[in-house]
């Protein structure tokens, strides 16, 4: 009964199914992408922290910075700010500080959002494959008047597919979504408890190295007083 009827001429023929492949494409493609932008961002914060504090008590306060700016994490270009700030103490620090991590914040939810729409409107795409099948057959059966499975068989085979791709799609864009959101989060927190040890460190190291007042050695001249003359 169904030798003669071809399932992928029935599916590759559905404009829906064909919107759900491209988007298919798109996802794997920017998924991809951020994967691969998060593992190289991975770096090694607590090892480069250690490094560097390291530095800093030994008063090598230029190789300690060089230390945080050759780390991928985003540690070190927000951690490099500690070093460049005139003074670590006042507001300018802070301002450096926020503009820093949300430049790394940018950089690092770029195209997140598209996984998360992908992830909301693949299975709705799915389900209006699924409406569209359904009417395609019911469309069939009242061009043949006949409710025979061969008629019905392409629109019932485009609403099941349809409704699979777009399953397909969403959940491991929406794995993806929540693993890197999660990770984005804990790699800004991370930078900037980082940054502020290391900023402590260095208002610690700065203290250390400021030249103490000297108290004078000189001896004051004290002369005993004259006794006052009295009148005779």
């Amino acid at each position: 009964m169904f030798s003669d009827f071809n399932w992928m001429d029935a599916i590759f023929n559905s404009p829906i199914f064909l919107v759900l492949v491209v988007c298919s494409v798109v996802t794997l493609g920017i998924a991809i992408e951020r994967a691969y932008y998060f593992w190289k961002r991975r770096g090694n914060p607590d090892e480069t922290l250690t490094l560097a504090l390291k530095k800093l008590r030994t008063g090598k306060i230029k190789e300690a910075s060089w230390t945080c700016e050759n780390s991928p994490h985003p540690m070190g270009p927000v951690a490099s700010q500690v070093f460049q700030s005139e003074n670590p103490q006042g507001e300018s620090f802070e301002e450096r500080l926020h503009i820093t991590l949300s430049q790394q914040k940018i950089l690092l939810e770029r195209n997140l959002g598209f996984l998360g729409t992908m992830a909301a409107i693949a299975p709705l795409i799915g389900l209006l494959g699924t409406v569209w099948g359904i009417m395609r057959a019911f469309h069939d059966m009242a061009l043949t008047g006949s409710a025979a499975p061969a008629i019905v068989a392409a629109g019932v085979a485009e609403a099941l597919m349809t409704t699979a791709a777009g399953l397909i799609i969403a959940v491991p864009a929406l794995i993806l979504y929540n693993h890197l959101s999660r990770r984005m989060n804990v790699m800004l927190t991370v930078a900037e408890n980082h940054a502020r040890s290391l900023r402590m460190a260095l208002i610690e190291a700065m203290t250390n190295e400021a030249p103490q007042p000297k108290i004078s050695d000189s001896r004051v001249d004290v002369r005993p007083l004259e006794p006052v003359g009295t009148e005779g």
